[in-house]
């Protein structure tokens, strides 16, 4: 067994401190000066303890006389990216990724249905209102911006997850979520410049009322078959635009 580097055992001792809350996001830590005291090390020991925390994107390091390194929240990009390395390197599909976030997101809209309250409906009726203002919107450039479709539709799915009451569930689904993003976005740029593609968003926002209906009766078998459907449906449209069902994820497209 391999002992753990002076660096790494600093770097260890921070990163409890930052997730037990006794560092939050925007502190700064003691200069180096007081660190290399504290832990009796050299600089270039804690210097390396500063790469590893910053390579996990728990804090960042400012040079100079003003500089310092200051704690920043964990972002879920970072733990996407390396998921998305280790998807890309054995091979999955990206219908394999929308068949997982088939699973999650009907689970969430059960418990949802089962445990929301008013300020849950209200947040996912604003979402909807979002997408409604691209198709009914005045602003052509609007209409056919790929970044806004997607960005919009993904916001509800993202509410839907997030009060669902489970954690767990949220993290994982976003994950998946900032996985597949950049591939939506293609493929939701290919299906916007179809003829119809303006006639089929109208069926989506009806089917996001349909469900939010749903869960506001607390009618949680119903929302999670409604929603597995809904999601059945998007993904034979999604993966026909623009995205093989046997295409690989790939995060440097």
């Amino acid at each position: 067994m391999r002992a753990p580097k002076t660096a790494e055992l600093i770097a260890s001792h921070l990163r409890g401190q930052i997730v037990r809350g006794e560092l939050t996001a925007g502190d700064t830590l003691p200069p180096e000066t007081t660190l290399m005291e504290q832990f009796a090390v050299s600089r270039p020991t804690l210097r390396e303890a500063f790469r590893i925390l910053e390579t996990e994107s728990l804090i960042s390091v400012r040079r100079g006389a003003r500089g310092g390194a200051r704690v920043i929240s964990p972002d879920l990009s970072v733990a996407a990216r390396y998921v998305g390395l280790l998807l890309q390197v054995s091979g999955t599909t990206i219908a394999d990724v929308y068949e997982a976030r088939m699973v999650i997101e009907p689970a969430a809209a059960r418990m949802l249905a089962a445990r929301r309250t008013k300020a849950d409906i209200e947040a996912l009726y604003q979402a909807v209102e979002e997408v409604v203002e691209l198709v009914d919107g005045d602003t052509a450039l609007d209409r056919r911006d790929p970044a806004l479709w997607s960005g919009r539709v993904q916001r509800f799915h993202d509410i839907l997850l997030e009060r669902a009451g489970n954690k767990t569930l949220a993290v994982q689904a976003g994950v998946l979520t900032e996985v597949v993003a950049m591939h939506v976005a293609i493929a939701v740029r290919s299906a916007i410049t179809q003829p119809d593609s303006l006639e089929a968003f109208p069926k989506t926002i009806r089917s996001y009322r349909k469900l939010i209906g749903l869960i506001e009766a607390r009618d949680g078998d119903a929302a999670e078959k409604h929603w597995r459907t809904h999601m059945d449906v998007t993904g034979q449209r999604i993966l026909g635009h623009g995205l093989g069902a046997k295409s690989i994820v790939d995060l440097f497209a």
